[in-house]
């Protein structure tokens, strides 16, 4: 191996993204930064796995305590929602009030601070993403934990980047490494984390040999963690399907066309609909408050009566799996899911939107797969392969990130050899986004925090205001 690690990009690259003469010198300084990349996983990996074992304590033990109450039958359902109010609210305020960069999944946070655009405040962003993230996602509201755990896995980079005091200008390299570390450890899925970094956050990641050891590394570390805590099975519990005939793959394309245009409209109301909601709060906390309680109480209601519509969607990609509905009545749920997934990720609650595009791709796909074993049934043996196709493909029509796409898909539910299918489906769902006009989502709400920023900054105006 050089004495000095070759650090050069592509020419492309913008002059903020090369490093410094004095970068990594010597073979000690590269053997510390791999070193700090594996601190990074194991740190990364251990925060995520407390974080989703407590969100599904909270949401558990609310429940659970209610039931054991005296006139449980009638205390427990008012109880259930005005806990639901409290712990939103709660979360709102928390996230408005002390970190307002942990608002919606943190994703885009990530990018900009890789960017050079944003700042990560590890000490507050570690805390308040924790606590907000598991009382909002607790509460009932349809989000998921995948895209906070990113915001977490790249706070712990940039706070072990901060402690290495001579290493410290590598924070860009660990704040990588620490956001796929994150992803992989939320969905058990290394490969997807890697590929997350390399193919999403392409504008931002400073690609070189080093660094992509360095995320490698971190990603390995941080999957060992999460699978020593929680076993090694496949995030989901699904059935194992065959390869479907070749001829289907026109099928497949069929329903990437469907999801590229349903992706392109997706993050359209998405974006809408974090205008409306600032609109309305006007950074006002306790308008941010109210509508968070609102939001907590709605949820909690519709836990009880339609839990269908509520939570990040995990249970329900289990269930139909196992126990269809028919293809009608998801079709409804999907829509109504679409409408409840677009309020709850741009209310800016501190929740990610990863697991409800993963549930709604279940629904659609699973419908149309029934039509089309009902239409073509010499071509298809098992419906459910299109709903393992539909997850990829809105995944890939929204964040524009296909190869991703197909192996999150085929590491969540173990089925690898659906790899084909899947990208022809996802390439599809790209494609026709793209000829659509289509804007990647986070890199559509970087900017339109960028220009909110920057709008603020222009009108004199503090981040938040607590005016009635």
């Amino acid at each position: 191996m050089p004495k000095s690690p070759n650090f050069r990009f592509f020419q492309g690259g913008m002059l903020k993204h090369r490093t410094t003469p004095k970068f990594l010198t010597t073979q000690t300084d590269y053997y510390a930064l791999l070193f700090l990349s594996a601190l990074v996983g194991g740190i990364a990996g251990s925060v995520v796995a407390m974080f989703e074992a407590s969100i599904r304590l909270i949401g558990e033990q609310r429940l659970h305590f209610l039931d054991s109450l005296p006139y449980s039958e009638f205390i427990a359902p008012i109880g259930a929602v005005v806990a639901g109010a409290a712990m939103a609210a709660l979360g709102f305020w928390l996230t408005f009030k002390f970190a307002p960069e942990v608002a919606g999944s943190g994703i885009p946070h990530i990018e900009g601070a890789l960017d050079g655009t944003h700042e990560i405040r590890w000490h507050r962003v570690l805390p308040v993403k924790f606590i907000a993230g598991t009382l909002t996602i607790g509460s009932g509201m349809v989000l998921g934990r995948e895209g906070p755990s990113i915001q977490i896995g790249g706070a712990v980079g940039r706070m072990v980047a901060s402690k290495g005091k001579r290493f410290s200008h590598s924070s860009h390299i660990l704040t990588a490494a620490g956001a796929a570390a994150g992803l992989a450890a939320a969905f058990n899925a290394p490969l997807a984390g890697i590929l997350f970094i390399v193919e999403e956050m392409r504008p931002q990641f400073r690609y070189n040999i080093t660094s992509i050891k360095c995320v490698t590394l971190a990603t390995a570390v941080a999957t060992i963690v999460m699978r020593s805590l929680h076993g090694q099975e496949a995030f989901l519990t699904i059935p194992s399907f065959e390869v479907p005939p070749l001829r289907s793959l026109i099928l497949f394309a069929i329903l990437g066309i469907i999801f590229g245009i349903i992706g392109v409209n997706f993050n359209k109301w998405i974006l809408k609909g974090t205008s409306k909601v600032k609109k309305f709060h006007q950074n006002k906390l306790s308008r941010i408050v109210l509508m968070g309680a609102a939001f907590g109480a709605t949820f909690s209601f519709l836990h009880l009566v339609a839990p269908e519509l509520s939570g990040s969607g995990m249970a329900i990609i289990t269930e139909m799996f196992h126990s269809p509905m028919a293809w009608i009545l998801m079709v409804g749920f999907f829509v109504l899911r679409v409408i409840v997934t677009v309020a709850c990720f741009s209310s800016g609650a501190p929740g990610g939107i990863f697991a409800p595009m993963l549930a709604l791709g279940t629904l659609l796909g699973l419908s149309y797969g029934m039509v089309m074993s009902a239409w073509f049934p010499g071509w298809i043996a098992e419906p459910g392969v299109y709903a393992i196709a539909g997850m990829g493909a809105l995944f890939a029509a929204t964040v524009r990130a296909p190869v991703t796409g197909v192996i999150l898909v085929v590491e969540m539910t173990n089925n690898y050899q659906l790899i084909l299918p899947l990208l022809v489906t996802t390439l599809g769902a790209t494609f026709i986004a793209q000829a659509l006009g289509g804007q990647p989502l986070y890199s559509a709400l970087l900017k339109q925090s960028l220009v909110k920023d920057k709008e603020l900054r222009a009108d004199h105006q503090a981040p938040l205001k607590d005016v009635t």
